[in-house]
């Protein structure tokens, strides 16, 4: 993993968490799912990312309750314009948050990774010229990457022709893709069901 010094001299990040999904294999809400420390899953994610990024902005769908984000850092909560397009267009209003604050790059991700670590955030983040970076295991991990928020425009666009993946918008941008070490890879796992949920060892390896 990248140490803390070599996180002081990159460029500051903002985040991007999209809270909003139908969550439909889990049979509840993600966001608020106990986590193993104690808070919600959404306050986890929270917390692990403020030790690298700031503002934070949650994507949620409309009347989605959340958890108490009280006391986490700069937290704006966003919810989706129009539900159920996916995660492209939540990322684009993500970004779109993200560049009226201020930041040029954004972390997005998820809120069903219970092992994120900040070393994935590190280790994406030495990577500046790309407009996408992207971790990599033979497959792409786009819910746990780092965008331009300039791309917010690029997205609006593709939405409005109809692209619902995050595919459409990686495949059209600089998009670069990094292995990652192998612990900072076991922190991308994410859990879609109550089994996967069960499955994770902890503390997470």
């Amino acid at each position: 993993m990248v140490g803390r010094g070599a996180v002081d001299r990159v460029p500051a990040l903002a985040a991007v968490v999209l809270a909003g999904g139908a969550s439909r294999r889990m049979g509840r809400d993600k966001a608020g799912m106990p986590h193993h420390d104690g808070c919600s899953m959404l306050e986890h994610t929270l917390a692990v990312l403020a030790q690298r990024c700031a503002p934070a902005f949650v994507v949620a769908a409309p009347g989605q309750q959340l958890p108490d984000l009280d006391g986490i850092g700069r937290v704006e909560v966003l919810r989706d314009e129009v539900p159920g397009l996916g995660p492209l267009a939540a990322t684009g209003l993500g970004l779109r948050a993200a560049a009226g604050a201020g930041s040029a790059r954004a972390f997005v991700c998820a809120v069903d990774m219970p092992c994120l670590d900040p070393g994935v955030v590190d280790e994406l983040a030495q990577h500046f010229d790309p407009e996408i970076v992207l971790p990599w295991d033979s497959r792409d991990h786009y819910l746990a990457g780092i965008y331009r928020t300039g791309l917010a425009i690029r997205i609006e666009a593709l939405v409005a022709d109809g692209a619902r993946s995050m595919r459409a918008l990686t495949d059209g941008a600089d998009t670069h893709r990094v292995v990652l070490g192998p612990r900072a890879a076991a922190a991308l796992a994410n859990v879609n069901s109550p089994g996967d949920l069960a499955n994770v060892k902890w503390p997470c390896e």
